[in-house]
């Protein structure tokens, strides 16, 4: 048999966390590559992980030909696309063009429009098929975990789920008056965009952070909870039947809230380029200079993240609620892989999912969400790679 080669792309935050486990993981990975635009990057993850030697490449993943020679050069079995929302589409390409397996962990969002959905890569469904290969759509924690704790949920714990609220919590404190936890320019973007929730057959808007409850988080305690939306709810909305409302929120302390409105009003949150000293500038590109990188806040973030969904239904004509999360201590995470817990906590899944699909434990050809699959196996994987999972019957 072949040696397997893993295509990891892009060497940030979560870049890290999926080179490390899957180099945890060599039996199933075989031979990693990572690549990046930036190689200086990628070298300083390999230095880090000491038991398995991972090559180290650069690569423009805007550039969908430099990705396809990328990937016939090292005769790749699966990418790992953990590079940035904006790039899937020429990644999923170069996939389709060679017949190599692909997976992510966040949808496409356009350059230039603050809105993302799956429309564009669902729409590559009938060329991932054609091509003999697949493609798993948004395998980090939301979306990802969520979704497959809303899979089990609906076979484990219903006959039928009416209400699904996915709760995420990040309890960390990093020191700073203000930073974002990844991509300061896709954080900024979610949260300062308008709220959705689906309810009865349709989308529901509402202003930013218009709506708000109090949460009480197991082992975190109780959190000022914000509607958001969030791309998971896409695709489960199309999946889980007998559904009448999904919502999602998360939550922020007041100081992060108070300089994120005062950027807003002063138009740093902008993505539209201005004029500046006879020099064109994109607002929230020049905020994301000035704010910490969200790679160097992991040695100094403490506290907890706690991730979950809680769903309502019936179960043999009685009324049920359950409440399936995870809970990830930041230090801990840093102590095992060098990243703060918002990077772990979407980098192992995102090697789960891979690792299942080169196992051909989940495995179709096409372009799949998460939720369409059996979840028993990716549970057991969580409680196997780092991410152990709880359940609480609530009263419903």
């Amino acid at each position: 048999m072949s040696k397997t080669t893993t295509l990891i792309i892009g060497a940030g935050g979560v870049g890290r966390v999926v080179a490390h486990k899957c180099a945890m993981n060599a039996d199933v990975f075989g031979h990693i590559v990572l690549a990046s635009r930036t190689k200086a990057k990628c070298d300083a993850i390999a230095s880090e992980i000491k038991d398995v030697k991972i090559e180290t490449r650069s690569v423009d993943a805007d550039n969908t030909q430099e990705l396809i020679e990328l990937i016939k050069d090292i005769d790749a079995n699966i990418v790992i696309n953990v590079a940035l929302p904006y790039q899937d589409l020429t990644i999923m390409d170069a996939c389709i063009a060679t017949g190599v397996d692909y997976l992510d962990t966040a949808n496409y969002e356009h350059p230039d429009e603050a809105k993302f959905e799956y429309k564009e890569q669902w729409a590559r469904d009938e060329a991932f098929k054609k091509a003999h290969i697949m493609g798993l759509l948004g395998s980090g924690f939301d979306p990802g975990v969520t979704n497959v704790f809303c899979a089990y949920a609906q076979k484990h714990y219903f006959d039928e789920i009416h209400t699904i609220d996915i709760l995420d919590c990040n309890a960390g404190d990093h020191g700073y008056p203000f930073a974002t936890n990844f991509n300061p320019e896709i954080n900024l973007r979610e949260v300062s965009a308008k709220g959705r929730y689906w309810e009865n057959g349709k989308w529901i808007e509402t202003e930013p952070m218009e709506i708000k409850m109090v949460w009480d988080y197991p082992e975190v305690g109780p959190k000022d909870s914000y509607l958001l939306y969030h791309e998971e709810m896409e695709s489960l909305v199309k999946h889980i039947k007998g559904l009448k409302r999904i919502r999602f929120f998360m939550t922020f302390g007041e100081s992060y809230l108070t300089h994120m409105k005062c950027l807003e009003n002063v138009g740093m949150l902008g993505i539209e380029p201005v004029e500046h000293q006879g020099q064109k500038i994109v607002p929230i590109e020049f905020l994301k200079t000035l704010l910490p990188d969200p790679a160097s806040l992991g040695p100094r973030t403490k506290g907890k993240t706690n991730i979950g969904i809680v769903a309502e239904g019936i179960k043999d004509g009685k009324k049920r609620k359950i409440y399936i999360y995870q809970v990830s201590d930041h230090e801990k995470c840093y102590e095992e892989v060098k990243s703060q817990a918002v990077s772990y906590t979407t980098g192992v899944p995102a090697m789960i999912g891979a690792k299942l699909m080169l196992e051909k434990v989940w495995y179709e050809e096409g372009v799949h969400n998460m939720e369409e699959f059996d979840p028993d196996p990716f549970m057991d994987e969580l409680n196997k790679q780092g991410l152990p999972w709880q359940v609480k019957e609530l009263d419903s």
